[in-house]
């Protein structure tokens, strides 16, 4: 039986979709057009529409195809660790990559067939992974969604939970604990106050610092204190708290000469992990400052 569907009743889900999106496809602007290419698919799709199935699994079957097909048509998203050898703290920044080619932060406020066999697989774990994991749908909701058997989706949940292994972030975003942010406060504090020797305290003895675009990165507090003296880091920059894929985070803004209005320069997330730095992703992507609401510079 058809059942009639609003563009009202389909709108309300366009937040929990643009999440959705973003974390199969580490981009919010493609997360963004994902979904948009969602809500037409199934506005179009409205005479097959199935009032036992519920619209919710129904637009989130539509959303997951969709970014299968995303993923289909360009090579994975990476970080800087993803794809060249780690630096040793020397001043080298490494090769650019276009932004297409990274994954790219998210506000906390945007996201709280044909081709090769096996990355569709992997696709479709990542669905599962984020499908169980994440928003915590039952196996069977999961079956439907993908029209397949709750126990290939509980085998493609243990595939893809092996996959995952021992990583450090939580797979749910959630907003920065109160712990978080106090190591961050201590981090700006220590930008802030010139003090090297007090931010590499922050660090964990297997910390990374990235910095896409550039193909840049290291591990451990020696390198990474090394690369900062040598960037003159410090005493340069203003700090803004921002929330962001559900860690702390900070935007940066950078006087371009002595003197001068501090302008956008970076957005800065921390992986925090047991009250120590686990890595700092430096994003140096001026445009991201509108996406977080923020002024492209600060006033005198």
């Amino acid at each position: 039986m058809t059942a009639a569907v609003s563009a009202e009743q389909l709108e309300q889900y366009r937040h929990e979709l643009t999440g959705y999106c973003y974390r199969m496809l580490g981009s919010i602007h493609e997360a963004e057009d994902a979904v948009q290419d969602t809500m037409l698919r199934a506005w179009r799709a409205l005479d097959r529409f199935e009032e036992r199935e519920g619209v919710r699994p129904w637009l989130y079957r539509i959303a997951t195809n969709v970014c299968i097909d995303v993923s289909k048509r360009r090579a994975r998203r990476a970080l800087p660790m993803d794809v060249a050898p780690a630096q040793t703290g020397e001043l080298v920044r490494g090769d650019i990559r276009p932004e297409a080619f990274w994954i790219g932060p998210a506000p906390d406020r945007l996201v709280l067939p044909d081709g090769d066999p096996e990355e569709q697989a992997v696709s479709r774990q990542r669905a599962v992974l984020i499908l169980r994991d994440v928003l915590r749908w039952s196996a069977a909701e999961v079956a439907l969604l993908l029209e397949t058997s709750t126990t290939a989706v509980n085998s493609a949940l243990r595939r893809a939970r092996d996959a995952v292994g021992d990583a450090d972030r939580d797979l749910t975003p959630t907003h920065p604990a109160a712990e978080d942010r106090a190591v961050l406060a201590a981090y700006v504090d220590a930008f802030e106050r010139d003090d090297i020797d007090g931010l590499v305290a922050l660090l964990r003895d297997d910390a990374i610092l990235e910095m896409p675009p550039f193909e840049l990165w290291m591990r451990g507090p020696a390198d990474i204190r090394r690369w900062m003296v040598k960037a003159d880091a410090f005493g340069q920059e203003t700090f803004a708290p921002v929330s962001v894929n559900g860690s702390p985070g900070v935007a940066v803004y950078r006087r371009r000469q002595e003197g001068g209005v501090p302008q956008a320069f970076a957005v800065q997330v921390l992986d925090i992990v047991d009250g120590r730095i686990g890595a700092i992703h430096v994003f140096l992507e001026p445009s991201l400052f509108e996406r977080f609401d923020l002024p492209s510079e600060l006033a005198a």
